[in-house]
C-alpha cells in the first residue's frame, strides 16, 4: 500500500486539506497579529490584561535588553519559568533577536538544570527567585554569563501584588544583594539604553526552539524545532477548529516548557488573535475558578486534569455554555473518562465533547486531532492538514494495510529538524521513504482505518511481553478505569524468570471507597470475566493516588522503578 492517505477526508466539511503557511518568524506572526487587533487582549495574568499593542512593545523592549547584554544571533537562552508574563515576553524577545529559546521546566532538579544548560550550550537563562537556588548551585559548572531574576510580584497590578508579598512572597528566600545577577526591571532598563539594531533577519525555516523528550529511546535529549514548526501549527489549530475566532480566550494552564502548552495553549493563540489566560501554578480548584470566570473558549488538557475536574463540588451547577473546544492530549484518553466527561459537560449546558489529539515533542505537539463532529470510539482522529500518517511494521519500513497495528509515522510541516548533539538518533528517527519523503519514526504503536482515523494502541517501548505474548497497559487501563469502583489505573510489567515479565495494576478507588480485600476480590473477577487469562493481572495493588510526570501524566516508569527497587531489597 504506497499510496498516502489524505488528511481531513471530504465528507467532514470545509476544513481544507492544504493550507499556506505564513513563512517569517514566531514574532512577525505574532506582530502581524498586534497590526490587526492592536487592542484585543493578548494575555491575561492574575488579574492584569496586556493588550496585543502593550505586548509587542514589551517583546521589543526585552529583545533590546538582551542585545545590551551581548546576546547574539543564534545564541542559546534557557528560559526556566511557569506560565507568566515574563515567559511569552522572553520567549518572543529572543526569537525577535535570532537566538534559541531553551525550555526547561523550573522544577527540574539542580543536576537536570545543569543537564539542559550544557546541552543547549546556553549563554543566558532567565528564572524565578524562588529558583535562583539551584542555579546558584551549579553556576560554577556551566558556561552562562547572565542569568536573569523574574518575580511573579512584578507582573502584577498594585493591589494585586500588596496580597501577594504578604502571602506567597513572604516564602521566598531572598537573594543575597551581592548576587551576580540581573533583576528583571534593571535588565529591562538597560534596554532603554540600548538604541542599536535588535531584530535578526530570520525566515521560518531558521532553528527557533529546544524542548526536551525522551525521544524513541527514553533518554532526555533537546528536540530542535523551527519558525515553521510553530508557525503551521498555529495555522493547523485554527483550520481544524473552524468555530475559533480572534479574540476567544484559551486558559493556558499546559506548561510553557512543554509543546503541548506552548504550542497549542499560547503559540497557536497568539499567532491568530486569542487571548491567553495565563495560569503559573495548577490545582484542580484554581483552574475550575478561572475556566468559570473568564468564561474561556478553548481548554487543553491531559485526561488527569479532566479525572480531576470531575471530582470538584464547585463546579455543581456552574454554566460551561461558553466552551467551544476541550482538547485532550499527553496521554491516552479511556474511553470510560471521555464517556464521564462528557456527560459532565452536558450536564453543565455545554455543546460539545471532548476532541482527543495525538503527537510527539518531535511535531512541536499535537499532529492528529478527532473531528468536530464525527468521534470514532479509541480513535485519536485524522491527521492535521497536510501531515501525513503512516503504518509500518516495527523496525521496518513496510507500510501496513489499513486495520493492522504498527509503529506509527508522521510526514509534515511541523516535524523537528534533529535531536541536538544526537545524530544517531535523528538518523533513526527521521527516516527518508520510498516515496521521497521524511518520515518521523515516533515509537508508538496504532493502526488507521479505511478512512484515514488513527487509533493510538502503546507506545512500543511500554508494551508488556508475558510468556510470549503482547499485552499492551493502556488497553488494560481501558478495561479497570471502565469498572465503577475504580477512579483511575496503571498497569505496569514486573520482572519474572518464568515469563519475562508479569502484569500488575496500580488502582485509584473512586472517593468513598476503600481499600479492601474484597473490592481486590471484586477487581480480580472483573478482569478474570474481561481480560484474556496471559494478561490478567498478578496482583493488584490500591493507591490513595498515582504519581504523575511533571505535566501531568501517570507517571508508569516511577511505579516499575518502585517494584524493581522492591524485588531488589527481597532477593
Amino acid at each position: 500500500m504506497s499510496e498516502v492517505k489524505a488528511p481531513w477526508i471530504a465528507h467532514l466539511g470545509d476544513i481544507p486539506a492544504h493550507l499556506d503557511y505564513f513563512q517569517g518568524t514566531m514574532f512577525e506572526a505574532v506582530e502581524r497579529i498586534s497590526q490587526q487587533y492592536p487592542d484585543y487582549i493578548a494575555y491575561d495574568f492574575m488579574g492584569k490584561s496586556t493588550s496585543y499593542r502593550e505586548f509587542v512593545e514589551q517583546i521589543e523592549l526585552c529583545a533590546r535588553s538582551l542585545k545590551s547584554i551581548g546576546v547574539r544571533t543564534g545564541d542559546k537562552i534557557t528560559i526556566c519559568l511557569p506560565n507568566c508574563p515574563q515567559a511569552v515576553i522572553m520567549f518572543y524577545a529572543v526569537n525577535l533577536v535570532g537566538a534559541i529559546c531553551n525550555m526547561v521546566h523550573p522544577l527540574s532538579s539542580e543536576r537536570e538544570i545543569e543537564f539542559f544548560l550544557k546541552e543547549s550550550n546556553s549563554v543566558a537563562a532567565i528564572t524565578l527567585d524562588q529558583f535562583y537556588h539551584k542555579f546558584e548551585a551549579i553556576r560554577q559548572n556551566v558556561e552562562v554569563s547572565n542569568i536573569i531574576i523574574a518575580s511573579i510580584k512584578d507582573a502584577l497590578s498594585a493591589p494585586i501584588k500588596a496580597g501577594y508579598m504578604l502571602t506567597e512572597g513572604r516564602k521566598i528566600k531572598k537573594i543575597p544583594a551581592d548576587a551576580p545577577v540581573l533583576r528583571w526591571k534593571d535588565f529591562l532598563r538597560m534596554g532603554k539604553k540600548y538604541h542599536w539594531k535588535y531584530k535578526a533577519n530570520k525566515v521560518g525555516t531558521d532553528p527557533a526552539v529546544i524542548l526536551y523528550s525522551g525521544g524513541t529511546t527514553g533518554t532526555t535529549k533537546g528536540i530542535l524545532l523551527t519558525n515553521l514548526n510553530f508557525n503551521a501549527l498555529g495555522a493547523q489549530i485554527t483550520a481544524t477548529n473552524p468555530m475559533f475566532r480572534p479574540g476567544d480566550r484559551m486558559l493556558a494552564v499546559m506548561p510553557v516548557f512543554h509543546g503541548f502548552g506552548l504550542g497549542v495553549s499560547i503559540h497557536s493563540m497568539l499567532c491568530n488573535g486569542g487571548r491567553c489566560i495565563l495560569v503559573p501554578r495548577f490545582t484542580a480548584e484554581s483552574y475550575a475558578k478561572l475556566l468559570v470566570k473568564h468564561r474561556c473558549n478553548f481548554i487543553a488538557g491531559v485526561p488527569t486534569l479532566y479525572e480531576a475536574l470531575l471530582r470538584l463540588p464547585s463546579m455543581e451547577g456552574k454554566d460551561l455554555s461558553f466552551l467551544k473546544g476541550v482538547f485532550s492530549g499527553g496521554d491516552s484518553l479511556s474511553v470510560e473518562l471521555k464517556k464521564r466527561f462528557d456527560k459532565f459537560l452536558y450536564d453543565h449546558n455545554a455543546t460539545i465533547q471532548v476532541r482527543e489529539g495525538y503527537g510527539t515533542t518531535e511535531c512541536v505537539t499535537a499532529s492528529c486531532l478527532t473531528p468536530p463532529t464525527v468521534y470514532k470510539e479509541g480513535s485519536i482522529g485524522l491527521p492535521f492538514p497536510d501531515t501525513y500518517y503512516k503504518i509500518v511494521k516495527p523496525g521496518i519500513q513496510e507500510e501496513q494495510p489499513y486495520g493492522e497495528e504498527g509503529e506509527i509515522c508522521i510526514s509534515g510541516p511541523t516535524v523537528m529538524v534533529e535531536y541536538i548533539n544526537h545524530p544517531d538518533e535523528t538518523a533513526q528517527t527521521l527516516q527518508k521513504h520510498d516515496d521521497g519523503r521524511t518520515w518521523l519514526h515516533t515509537g508508538d504503536l496504532g493502526m488507521m482505518d479505511d478512512e484515514g482515523f488513527v487509533y493510538f494502541k502503546q507506545r512500543i517501548k511500554r508494551m508488556i511481553i508475558t510468556s510470549g505474548y503482547n499485552v499492551y497497559p493502556s488497553q488494560l487501563e481501558n478495561i479497570l478505569d471502565a469498572h465503577a469502583l475504580v477512579q483511575m489505573s496503571c498497569v505496569i510489567g514486573v520482572p519474572d524468570p518464568y515469563k519475562m515479565q508479569k502484569v500488575k495494576a496500580f488502582i485509584m478507588l473512586k472517593p468513598g471507597e476503600a481499600p479492601s480485600e474484597e473490592n481486590k476480590q471484586v477487581l480480580m473477577d472483573y478482569c478474570r470475566k474481561n481480560i484474556a487469562k496471559y494478561a490478567l493481572p498478578y496482583d493488584i495493588e490500591f493507591r490513595e493516588s498515582l504519581p504523575k510526570t511533571l505535566v501531568g501524566k501517570v507517571a508508569y516508569r516511577e511505579l516499575e522503578a518502585e517494584e524493581l527497587a522492591k524485588m531488589k531489597t527481597q532477593e
